[in-house]
């Protein structure tokens, strides 16, 4: 089966369509499918509900797609850093499921294990709860979560070899490997493509049974919040 694509629309041809669920890894800045994300972009897909922690800021992950009038929904944890997200959800021009970041996390996570919900303590006697049911185990109340299962998954990982497997670097892990999971689709996105047998099965972090298509591409290394101290007097 093949798995590499020469670039991220051959990778998304034939899978795109309008009001899809999308998983997106990522958090902050770091590990955002930015290539795949372009594509969607200029693909003029539409009404797309996103999966995602955050949404990237205004001019950079899926912020490019909120400029473009492109999302209609995130279920997200993480709403700062994005003017445009803001204005765009107090003027009720995008619904929005808050979550908590675990909550988040285990839910696609759950999905990729086939596991459509679980119970849960947090969010418990919050805004979180309205609506959800309400369980006691032990005498605690417990809430549940039901799975996300995403129409597609788009992910960044460090190194694939051909067959899928992926290794992620440090904290561009983050909600990357949870997303991969949750989607019927999973394309990826990555900086280095291996040989079957080049990477050490020890340092796998996601197995390749998960990923359907791969692209490798140049990426921007971005850093979120440049902070800097004045220099001490010699």
């Amino acid at each position: 089966m093949k798995k590499v694509y020469a670039n991220a629309k051959e990778a998304l041809d034939g899978i795109l369509r309008d009001d899809m669920l999308i998983a997106a890894g990522g958090f902050g800045l770091c590990g955002i499918p930015e290539l795949l994300l372009e594509a969607i972009k200029e693909s003029g897909v539409k009404d797309l509900t996103f999966a995602s922690n955050n949404a990237g800021v205004d001019d950079f992950g899926i912020g490019i797609l909120l400029q473009t009038k492109q999302v209609k929904k995130m279920i997200s944890s993480y709403v700062g850093e994005n003017a445009e997200f803001m204005r765009q959800y107090l003027s009720g021009e995008l619904e929005l499921e808050f979550n908590p970041q675990g909550t988040l996390a285990e839910r696609m996570r759950s999905a990729g294990c086939g596991i459509p919900g679980f119970y849960t303590k947090t969010g418990v006697g919050t805004q979180i709860a309205e609506g959800k049911e309400v369980k006691v185990f032990n005498g605690e109340e417990y809430i549940l979560e039901e799975g996300i299962f995403a129409d597609l998954s788009i992910v960044k990982a460090w190194k694939a070899d051909t067959t899928g497997n992926l290794v992620f670097r440090k904290t561009a892990r983050n909600f990357n490997p949870p997303a991969a999971m949750c989607g019927k689709i999973c394309v990826v996105e990555v900086e280095e493509i291996v040989e079957p047998g080049e990477l050490d099965p020890d340092n796998i972090h996601l197995p390749g049974v998960y990923v359907h298509r791969i692209i490798q591409g140049e990426h921007e290394k971005r850093i979120e919040k440049v902070t800097t101290r004045p220099r001490e007097e010699a």
